[in-house]
């Protein structure tokens, strides 16, 4: 009896709970307010005291609109120009990699050298009495390695004398700009009076507006040619500059003043890594000393290196370990900014 009592009362508690959920779900939001409903009176209040406000609320909605116009513009401009950059980041062609040096030859051109280079590498391990597969490795080398090696000398070495003379080249331009000069005007002067590679560069600029390539297009051209942040920089200020407006003798400054540091830091880190970049140099070229001492002192106790098949064995191995040692102490104290 006690039981079905029980049973009952659970039953009546759970009907009281359900039909209690019901109320709260579904008929007190109905009779309480609703806050969209008063936060939508209270924006609609605030449009009407805007409308009210006649002439000022205008121009305060409109300086409004054109600062997100603006923005929009901006923000679609650096998406372009990021977009841009990480297509250049892809691997870089034979033609490409010839500009950047500086070089005026053809990739065909380039590449009968190379093969004249090694075949003379190769003839001439093998006039000395190199075996045949030591005169062939010399002759890959020649032919592809060293050529190589001295394309990516000459665009360090052109890009560094770049660097050194971009921020006096942007602060021409914003001298030229703030005196009133136009500034295909001012990329003019720094063609005519700065040296190579900075005036090549800005003549390719002034002159390929002549064939209707616009000033920010012949940047991003020039960006190519000299793949530097510095110069990403400039392209992404001219984008900016032409799509949006504004004051450009005042980004310039800006600009001139952000290279100048990023130069200064350079320099800084250039100067606190020097004790390692000497401790590694002193620690690749000591084995090439040692070995030429002894040959110097005791031409017979490295004879059985040259000589015997085990030597020569032992010589490409110490050579591929030697190389695996430099190029990992390069990519440690090689610092990017």
């Amino acid at each position: 009896m006690f039981g079905a009592d029980l049973t009952q009362i659970a039953f009546l508690v759970t009907v009281v709970l359900a039909v209690g959920g019901i109320v709260s779900a579904v008929i007190l939001p109905l009779l309480a307010d609703d806050p969209a409903k008063d936060r939508l009176k209270a924006v609609s209040s605030a449009e009407g005291g805007k409308k009210t406000s006649g002439l000022s609320g205008f121009r305060a909605r409109f300086a409004e609109d054109t600062k997100d116009v603006r923005r929009k513009q901006i923000q679609e401009s650096l998406n372009q120009v990021a977009d841009r950059e990480k297509q250049r980041k892809r691997r870089v062609t034979l033609s490409m990699a010839l500009k950047q040096a500086g070089l005026d030859i053809t990739v065909r051109s380039f590449w009968m050298i190379s093969a004249g280079f090694g075949l003379f590498a190769g003839v001439l391990a093998k006039g000395f009495g190199a075996p045949l597969y030591l005169a062939g490795a010399l002759a890959f080398v020649g032919a592809l390695g060293i050529p190589r090696w001295f394309i990516g000398f000459l665009r360090k070495r052109r890009q560094s004398i770049f660097m050194n003379d971009f921020a006096d080249a942007i602060d021409v331009m914003v001298r030229g700009l703030k005196s009133g000069l136009p500034v295909s005007e001012a990329m003019k002067i720094i063609a005519t009076e700065s040296g190579p590679p900075v005036g090549p560069e800005f003549m390719e600029v002034v002159e390929g507006q002549r064939v209707g390539i616009t000033i920010d297009q012949g940047v991003e051209r020039m960006v190519e040619r000299i793949p530097l942040p510095e110069v990403n920089f400039l392209a992404i200020v001219m984008t900016i500059q032409t799509k949006t407006g504004g004051n450009l003798s005042e980004a310039l400054g800006n600009l001139s003043r952000v290279l100048r540091d990023r130069k200064r830091m350079k320099q800084k880190v250039k100067a606190v890594s020097q004790e390692a970049k000497s401790s590694a140099a002193i620690i690749g070229s000591l084995p090439f000393i040692i070995m030429g001492a002894l040959t110097i002192l005791n031409p017979n106790y490295l004879k059985p290196l040259i000589d015997t098949h085990t030597g020569n064995i032992i010589i490409v191995c110490s050579i591929t370990w030697m190389t695996i040692g430099v190029l990992v102490m390069r990519k440690m104290i090689n610092f990017q900014i």
